[in-house]
């Protein structure tokens, strides 16, 4: 029983959670500015996990630029096509997530909180601009900011994480 209550995340420095705090507050403000200009103000739910990642587990490969900036429009395309072809019902919801998350594990561009944007697109029918504006501005910017909030101190890891050498190469 025990195991289910373990916290396996290491433990963080104070001052780095608020320094996350501060970059989640900025970068859902942005967001927030953005989801009023743009009509789709449930895009806030998606990039508000997405801020969870990028400000408190910058070293999750889940946290990376490409998988966040990839993660984001792949699912939103996905969503799109599927949003074309299939009934807005439970159903077509349901498989317009699925057929995200199965287009985001081919790729490798895993990012859990894009998960959600197939359900945006379901229930909002937007356009194709959609996956520019808001989806690729926001991603960017919030990536964007990650990096300018993770070069303040305290820096405990890099953001980005430095590129591994392919031990094929």
């Amino acid at each position: 029983m025990k195991r289910f209550w373990w916290r396996h995340q290491t433990s963080v420095c104070r001052s780095c959670t608020v320094k996350a705090g501060i970059g989640a507050l900025i970068g859902i403000g942005l967001i927030a500015v953005l989801g009023e200009w743009t009509k789709l103000p449930l895009l806030i739910a998606p990039f508000g996990s997405t801020c969870a990642l990028l400000f408190l587990i910058p070293e999750s490969p889940m946290s990376q630029p490409a998988n966040v900036i990839g993660g984001h429009l792949i699912t939103s395309v996905v969503a799109l096509a599927a949003d074309a072809v299939l009934p807005g019902t439970w159903w077509g919801i349901a498989s317009a997530v699925g057929m995200g998350v199965v287009a985001m594990g081919l790729v490798r561009l895993v990012h859990p909180p894009a998960g959600a944007n197939p359900i945006i697109v379901m229930y909002s029918h937007p356009g194709v601009d959609f996956v520019f504006l808001p989806v690729l501005i926001g991603a960017v910017a919030l990536v964007g900011l990650a990096v300018l909030v993770h070069r303040l101190p305290p820096r405990p890891v890099p953001y980005p994480l430095p590129v591994k050498p392919s031990p094929h190469a």
